[in-house]
């Protein structure tokens, strides 16, 4: 059997993606769709078994935060949010999940977990990618895929990094818009607009947590 697993991508389905998962038995989403179309879209190639996303308020209610599959020998399950995880994650083989953006497959106690990173819009200055899983009979082999171009360069100075995110994270909670803050500030807009999102969708979100998710 071959699966395509995917996450993040925030109402952008890629064709790269899309012919990535050509010839696939079922696609595995794991959260943050945006919009229901991605769905639609991703059921006219396979079948699909999806999760529900912190930002997905606009897709289908039926799609569920927790799910389990059997896959080819293989017992799952699959969550947006490592938080929505059981305790106990001894009966299962593959755990997946996504929210991070950052690909990731390491095996601990037995059980492997699988994050695909995300094949939505890059976020700073993370990959974009996704993972083909083939299996046989309870074996599985994982291909991690990297789309796209290159990932930009990373700004040297660490610190001058970490300076933006504060004021940006500053004048937002005063009040001011992206665009306001990187005219203000002479920001990349494309950076402001980014921190502002990852501020918006993450409560309560600290600098060190925004350095975090853009991988420093």
């Amino acid at each position: 059997m071959k699966a395509g697993i995917i996450s993040d991508t925030h109402n952008l389905l890629r064709p790269e993606v899309l012919s990535r998962l050509e010839g696939c038995d079922v696609i595995l989403h794991a959260g943050d769709l945006c919009q229901d179309r991605i769905l639609t879209q991703l059921q006219t190639v396979a079948p699909v078994l999806a999760v529900r996303g912190n930002n997905d308020r606009a897709v289908d209610a039926f799609v569920p935060v927790f799910r389990e599959f059997d896959l080819d020998g293989i017992h799952g399950c699959m969550v947006h949010q490592k938080k929505d995880l059981p305790e106990d994650l001894s009966a299962y083989q593959l755990v997946i999940l996504g929210h991070t953006h950052q690909y990731s497959d390491r095996t601990v106690r037995g059980v492997r977990f699988l994050n695909p990173g995300s094949c939505g819009p890059r976020r700073f200055y993370q990959p974009i990618t996704m993972a083909i899983m083939t299996t046989d009979h309870g074996r599985m082999d994982m291909e991690r895929i990297e789309l796209g171009p290159s990932s930009p360069a990373r700004p040297q100075a660490a610190q001058d990094l970490r300076t933006t995110v504060e004021v940006i994270a500053r004048e937002y909670q005063r009040g001011k818009g992206a665009d306001w803050i990187a005219h203000r500030h002479g920001f990349d807009p494309a950076l402001v607009e980014q921190v502002v999102r990852l501020i918006v969708t993450h409560p309560g979100v600290t600098v060190d947590g925004v350095l975090g998710k853009m991988g420093f």
